[in-house]
């Protein structure tokens, strides 16, 4: 072989060994690792989930209650009802409802009750949810219609009599809650029955006065419920006519009662209380003008441990004042009163009815002051009211 073809071949033979060790001799460097993608930005738009498959809602529907008058519920067997109850101010009521929807009751004041003997009325309207099949028990105030009938337990049963004018009160007492349910039976038996005060005073009449037939011994009340009773009857416009508002001794009784005062200041329209007591013991009614002596203890006891000593020593003042004016300083509550007390005793002579009458008013005043401070506020009638200096104490009189 000619030498430069010899060469020539080398040559070639020695770039293609060196291209092979240079693809297959391993290499220090390492390959480049492309960086990660950013993440996206919180406020970036996410992908949004798959929509869940909607599930049906079921709404639980609460059965409205039934609205019904009691009659209509009984009439038409919604209801079956129990009653019993004393015959005059309490009405023990079950309901029962069988059905499956709740019934609310609306009682109407006025509704009345009978059993074999008496009829009462409710005082109150009352509303009444009766769920279903449950019972429900509710004690009723009520009143008795009239006093003839006799008091006790009994079954009563729903009764459609109605009385018009009972109603119509019942009605105005349903907006006035703050009436006694003494008051509301009292004149309840004004209304139906047209009673006289003594058929409800406690207090007894020394002049006879009207007086009622029956036995009204369990309608006995309070001066203040009968003065709360008239003052409710008049508001309402159905006091015309009635016995209960003519009896004189009504008023100065509750003039003196301490319950009962700030009622028949408002009743009686009494704006110079002073006056009235003057005008009582001076001028009134010849049966309870004496009375006038214990008012003005209990509501001016400053004046009157002043001025009921000299209506005590007064000779020529009848023994009636002058015993009650001994037992009104009694009223006062006052230490001098004590005092003063003692002194007539003395003066009277313990042997006397009149020094008898101060010897029993003084122990009663003083066992008054040694008992607990509790119990004496508790028979404290109100705070020092002095007479005011252009209205002297009231001279004795025959």
């Amino acid at each position: 072989m000619p030498e430069p073809s010899f060469k020539i071949c080398m040559a070639i033979s020695a770039t293609v060994v060196a291209a092979t060790c240079a693809l297959f001799w391993p290499r220090d460097d390492k390959p480049e690792i492309p960086a990660p993608a950013s993440p996206a930005p919180v406020h970036a738009a996410a992908a949004k989930p798959e929509p869940k498959p909607e599930v049906a809602k079921t709404e639980s529907k609460t059965e409205q209650p039934l609205a019904l008058d009691l009659t209509s519920a009984i009439r038409e067997n919604r209801i079956r009802v129990e009653l019993r109850g004393n015959g005059k101010d309490k009405l023990a009521f079950v309901a029962h409802n069988n059905g499956a929807q709740p019934i609310r009751l609306h009682l109407a004041a006025g509704q009345l009750f009978a059993s074999d003997k008496s009829t009462v009325a409710l005082a109150r309207s009352r509303d009444i949810q009766v769920e279903p099949n449950a019972r429900k028990n509710e004690d009723l105030p009520t009143v008795a219609t009239t006093a003839a009938a006799p008091i006790g337990d009994a079954t009563f049963n729903l009764s459609a009599t109605k009385l018009p004018r009972l109603d119509a009160f019942l009605a105005y007492v349903d907006e006035h809650p703050e009436i006694p349910l003494a008051a509301i039976q009292t004149a309840t038996l004004a209304l139906t029955e047209n009673l006289p005060v003594s058929a409800f005073a406690k207090f007894t009449t020394p002049d006879g006065g009207a007086k009622s037939q029956l036995d009204t011994s369990a309608f006995k009340a309070d001066t203040s419920d009968i003065i709360a009773a008239l003052i409710a009857l008049r508001d309402s416009g159905l006091d015309q006519k009635l016995a209960l508002t003519i009896d004189p001794q009504l008023k100065i009784e509750a003039m003196i009662d301490p319950l009962a005062h700030a009622l028949a200041l408002r009743y009686y329209s009494i704006g110079d209380e002073w006056a009235y007591w003057k005008n009582e013991l001076l001028t009134g009614n010849l049966a309870t003008r004496h009375y006038a002596l214990y008012g003005i203890a209990r509501f001016y006891p400053d004046v009157a441990v002043q001025m009921l000593p000299t209506w005590a020593r007064a000779a020529h003042t009848s023994t009636i004042f002058r015993t009650s004016a001994i037992q009104a300083l009694a009223e006062t509550q006052r230490p001098e009163a004590l005092t003063a007390l003692r002194q007539l005793e003395t003066e009277l002579g313990a042997a006397t009815d009149l020094g008898k009458t101060a010897h029993i008013a003084a122990n009663y005043l003083d066992t008054q002051f040694t008992k607990s401070p509790v119990t004496k506020i508790s028979i404290a009638f109100r705070a020092s009211k002095p007479l005011p200096e252009q209205k002297p104490a009231i001279a004795a009189t025959n």
